[in-house]
């Protein structure tokens, strides 16, 4: 990033005297001057002193605030002065020269509570209405609470936590970040901006099928309770404790997942993934629509986001608690929650459960996108993002929770309904859960429309945060990349971004998008992504150093993170990684979608998917090592040096001159 930096230099003499003449004359109109201590004893602490740009060390902080004398809660060394003192003959002198930059000042969060609702908005999605509940009864029930928080206490948290540190320190996105920590591995910037294309492509269809419910909802009878309509098979019946006349079979189906499987998404018209079909225009207008407000949303940055958060971030627990309340109300509500939360402790001795554990815990609190790295890079410098990150992460966590009540007290009504075991009714996963169990479990309930708007509206609010999110952790990347291009025409980037997202969605509005959903989700985003923040993890530890990561919270925060975060960030993390990765590879998924087995072409498709962003990677390695200058050795020593950083703390720096 260039920058015009017009420094004021001024020849010190070694009488004290003399010093404090040249004081009075300090002042220019380009620069200000002040002697800002003399040199002291190093901290032990403190690590090795910074170097500045004359090639000399210095013993104090390069920090504006530092600098100057106001304390970020730590101790001043002995022997510093405070500024304009008198430095004694012979002395090495410290200036605090002004620094004035020609570029345009980093756009900041409007108030902290915009901050923390994008990022509870972003970690809070669909995944912790229908995954969470899912996992959990499938995993031992309360029995898998304990795998659950120990992963998010050694595992989670911490990765969460060190993204939102880097963004805030370093105040750049995941792309242009990475000169500043490790330069050669500035392809995991260009990995995530290619995981956040994949994501868009596929989870905003789902915003587009609930607004389809939403719409469809606008009517005295919903249109999945009856098997009375166009898209009705023979096979429908309506199953319930009051319908004394239906029989039911193993070929016999409910209305609600008729009107999903061949009204919405069509998919009885797609023969599989060999043969799409065409696009439904009916969900290519609902993602349209989905995309306009993605657009005015994030298109002047997050001063417009960060207002769009208020509703989209606090509505969805607004309905949470009206539906738990409603909820538990029904008949049979306790059957649910006692199947949610009984525990199996046996299952905590099969890994499986650890796995899901893991996974769950990292996808919910989404480290790794680029999104945290953003998000924080707008917060003041000296924000607590420590506190941040322990705010934010507990409210995903018992969000999660407090959803699998909302979901499970609705599956004891349908099995008190329909005379059948809670597993029997909570078969179905993912969006069929929402789609299919729940819908159906609305459509019986007193004032079902009413519940049925709330709820497919409290989808879509769900959504739409985590898209804000992931969009803006690309067009921050891009901007921060190429600032000379894009800072001036953020409008038109994210215009054409936001086309090249709905362009890339059309195959996933088709008559069998809904397998292509299926692949992007399953292949597209996990093993990529996890292997990415892998990376990441050990660049900032091994490579950047725990260390100098330390020190820089300790610049931002005023004290040292703990020892239990430095042995997460440089061990456990890695580890913890490591173990979704290699049981991801060891057990891969069987990927089946309603009655469809997806045949073992299309995991060598996923698989090159999930490669085409990782690529990027040792593609950057290989091409950073070419085109730098020197011998082999200095190349190498040159990727793994960090830039300094050279405007980003303050329009102060601190330099010495005998």
């Amino acid at each position: 990033m260039e920058t015009t930096d017009l420094m004021l230099t001024s020849m010190l003499t070694m009488d004290r005297g003399e010093n404090g003449g040249e004081a009075g004359r300090g002042e220019e109109e380009n620069g200000r001057l002040t002697q800002a201590g003399e040199r002291g004893s190093k901290s032990p602490s403190a690590g090795p002193a910074p170097q500045v740009s004359n090639g000399f060390t210095t013993p104090t902080p390069q920090s504006a605030r530092e600098g100057a004398g106001s304390a970020a809660g730590a101790a001043p060394e002995p022997g510093a002065g405070a500024a304009g003192a008198s430095a004694p003959p012979g002395g090495l002198r410290t200036l605090v020269v002004q620094q004035i930059s020609s570029e345009r000042p980093r756009e900041t969060w409007s108030k902290k509570m915009d901050f923390l609702l994008s990022v509870i908005g972003y970690a809070v999605d669909l995944g912790n209405v229908w995954r969470f509940p899912y996992i959990c009864y499938q995993n031992g029930g309360g029995a898998f609470l304990l795998p659950y928080l120990l992963m998010a206490v050694f595992g989670g948290v911490p990765l969460f936590y060190m993204e939102l540190a880097l963004g805030q320190f370093h105040r750049s996105g995941c792309i242009s970040i990475w000169k500043h920590i490790c330069p050669i591995f500035k392809g995991i910037g260009f990995a995530i901006c290619i995981i956040a294309l994949y994501i868009a492509f596929y989870y905003n269809t789902i915003m587009a099928w609930a607004l389809y419910y939403l719409l469809s909802s606008f009517r005295p009878t919903l249109p999945w309770t009856t098997c009375t309509n166009s898209w009705n098979t023979v096979n429908c019946n309506r199953y319930m404790s009051t319908d004394h006349n239906v029989s039911w079979s193993n070929s016999s189906t409910s209305p609600a997942e008729e009107f999903y499987t061949r009204q919405v998404l069509q998919v009885h018209l797609s023969p599989g993934l060999h043969q799409l079909g065409s696009v439904s225009w009916q969900l290519a207008l609902c993602l349209l629509f989905i995309f306009i407000i993605v657009y005015f949303s994030i298109w002047k940055g997050v001063k417009t986001s960060g207002k769009v958060v208020w509703v989209t971030a606090t509505f969805p627990y607004l309905v949470l608690l009206v539906l738990l309340v409603r909820g538990a109300t029904l008949p049979g509500a306790w059957r649910g929650v006692v199947f949610y939360l009984k525990p199996d402790w046996q299952k905590l001795l099969s890994t499986t459960v650890w796995i899901d554990a893991a996974a769950q815990i990292f996808f919910s609190l989404g480290p790794g996108f680029g999104v945290l790295l953003a998000f924080a890079s707008y917060n003041p410098f000296h924000n607590n993002c420590y506190k941040d990150a322990l705010i934010t992460s507990s409210v995903n966590c018992l969000t999660s929770f407090l959803s699998g009540f909302v979901i499970f007290t609705v599956l004891g009504y349908m099995a008190e309904m329909r005379h059948q075991d809670v597993d029997a009714v909570a078969k179905d996963a993912g969006p069929s859960l929402l789609f299919i169990i729940y819908a159906e479990a609305i459509a019986n309930m007193p004032a079902a429309t009413f519940f049925s708007i709330i709820f497919f509206l409290m989808i879509i609010m769900l959504g739409l945060d985590s898209t804000f999110a992931g969009l803006e952790g690309v067009i921050t990347a891009m901007l921060d990349e190429f600032p000379h291009v894009l800072a001036k025409r953020r409008e038109w980037f994210v215009l054409g971004l936001v086309c090249v997202c709905f362009l890339g969605a059309l195959s996933t509005l088709t008559y069998g998008g809904a397998f292509v959903v299926k692949l992007f989700e399953e292949y597209a985003t996990g093993p990529a992504v996890i292997t990415v923040v892998l990376l990441e993890v050990i660049a900032v530890s091994w490579f950047y150093g725990t260390n100098r990561f330390c020190n820089d919270i300790h610049l931002m925060l005023g004290f040292y993170p703990g020892f239990f975060w430095r042995i997460c960030w440089v061990a456990i993390c890695p580890c913890f990684l490591l173990f979704i990765i290699i049981s991801f590879l060891a057990f891969p998924p069987e990927v089946r979608l309603f009655n469809y087995h997806f045949p073992p072409w299309t995991t060598v498709l996923g698989y090159c998917i999930g490669v085409s962003s990782f690529i990027c990677v040792p593609v950057y390695m290989v091409y950073y090592l070419l085109s730098a200058k020197g011998t082999f050795k200095q190349r190498l020593l040159k990727s793994i040096t960090p830039e300094p950083s050279s405007n980003q703390h303050g329009h102060l720096i601190v330099t010495n001159a005998v």
